[in-house]
């Protein structure tokens, strides 16, 4: 047993409250059990409960045994003062506060019904990748469906804390911070990365300069990548390197190591050439891409924005000096998807809220426009009869994976709770 299920058997009231007596025998009557903090100090705070005949207001700490009070050092920390009741599941010692005055104890056990122990166990017990997947199918439609808008945007605070610390060093500037992100996400999950801190070595005013060249971005960013340090005989790989020579004298740029950028296991089209020769000629084409993404704007939209291919030398060309058969390489339907899960809305959801306007309704609309990802964790939940329909709903199931099921966080989840109610 674990202290998550006492706080959701308090928080609920998933007890028999007639007739509850402290361990000396005095009558409790809870008016209200309080707000759970999920904080540093007292698991509830401001509950209202008479003891005997005087009713009290203050905080409520709950533990397996009362003897955890010491264990956890209570006794030693001011925030405990003012607990009116410690709940416990076994009183197996008296605990006192620094004035000596003794804190009344509920032991919750002899309350609890024995078949909603049980169910929280089989709840449980045995997991094999989610502990609910046998039930989750089962659950309301109504509850999943409001507790996937609350995972999604518990998703988007998350993603967007690292854009608030990309603005920190950015001196707020959020044309710069769309310029890292964007290159994180062009690099996937094997070169993003290693292509951020490419666009990191690089002062985005000096991209904002050379934009309107797209042979000095694409030489500023290759060069960056270590993609130019060798010796060819292929001429645009030497105007690469010269440009990319000449721009570093010219804005005295110390260049800096990074590691090497990994071809390894892509398929052609995903080579980290093709993807910053299509970075660099998104930033040719949008001079203000910021304020092009910026507010949410129709996906239709955002599919015109990202209609960019790589430059003329690698239509027929993935790796400097081997020629290729020639092929036209955009940027597909799929990878824009993913750049709108991954840097646009999130961006969109962080901008909105530093300017104080709620965007919440038009990101969950635009989303729902997106195809749902495909990947191990959306697979298996399909397996269980959860299929997403949408983008919206994926990153929703995405966030229950892996902030829920894999903490064993049941009885914080709406679906766990819905399960531990109904069985």
């Amino acid at each position: 047993m674990k202290e998550d299920f006492l706080h959701y058997l308090w928080k609920f009231k998933k007890f028999n409250t007639l007739n509850l007596k402290t361990s000396n025998g005095e009558e409790i009557i809870i008016i209200s059990v309080g707000q759970y903090l999920e904080l540093a100090g007292p698991d509830f705070f401001n509950a209202q409960i008479t003891i005997g005949s005087q009713k009290w207001a203050g905080n409520v700490e709950i533990h397996l045994k009362s003897s955890d009070w010491y264990v956890h050092h209570h006794e030693c920390d001011s925030r405990y003062e003012n607990v009116i009741l410690h709940v416990v599941w076994e009183n197996d010692t008296a605990i006192y506060r620094s004035d000596n005055s003794e804190i009344p104890v509920l032991e919750l056990k002899n309350y609890v019904d024995r078949e909603t122990v049980i169910n929280y166990q089989s709840l449980l017990s045995p997991k094999s990748w989610i502990f609910c997947e046998k039930q989750i199918k089962d659950v309301d439609d109504f509850i999943l469906k409001n507790w996937q808008e609350r995972l999604f945007f518990e998703r988007l605070e998350r993603k967007s804390q690292p854009i608030f610390d990309l603005l920190e060093q950015t001196n707020q500037d959020w044309e710069a911070v769309l310029f890292l992100l964007l290159a994180k996400n062009f690099g996937l999950n094997t070169n993003g990365e290693i292509f951020m801190k490419i666009a990191h070595s690089i002062p985005f005013p000096i991209i904002r300069k050379e934009s309107f060249e797209v042979e000095n971005l694409e030489a500023l960013i290759f060069g960056a990548a270590g993609l130019l340090d060798s010796e060819k005989e292929d001429n645009y790989y030497k105007d690469l390197k010269f440009r990319y020579f000449y721009l570093l004298h010219k804005y005295q740029i110390d260049k800096t190591f990074v590691e090497p950028v990994q071809f390894f296991k892509h398929r052609p089209d995903n080579f980290p050439t093709i993807r910053l020769s299509q970075l660099a000629n998104l930033y040719h084409t949008h001079q203000n891409l910021f304020s092009k993404i910026s507010i949410v704007i129709s996906l239709n939209s955002i599919y015109e924005v990202f209609q960019i291919t790589a430059s003329n030398y690698w239509q027929n060309h993935y790796q400097f000096d081997k020629e290729s058969p020639k092929k036209k390489k955009m940027l597909s339907k799929s990878f824009i998807d993913l750049i709108v899960i991954n840097t646009i809305i999130p961006l969109q959801f962080a901008y909105a809220k530093s300017i104080g306007k709620e965007a919440s309704e038009d990101l969950i609309l635009l989303l729902n426009e997106v195809t749902s990802e495909k990947n191990a964790i959306i697979d298996k939940f399909t397996s269980f009869g959860i299929k997403p329909k949408n983008a919206f709903e994926s990153q929703s199931l995405l966030q229950l994976k892996n902030d829920y099921c894999n903490k064993s966080k049941c009885l914080e989840c709406a679906v766990g709770i819905e399960l531990l109610k109904s069985s």
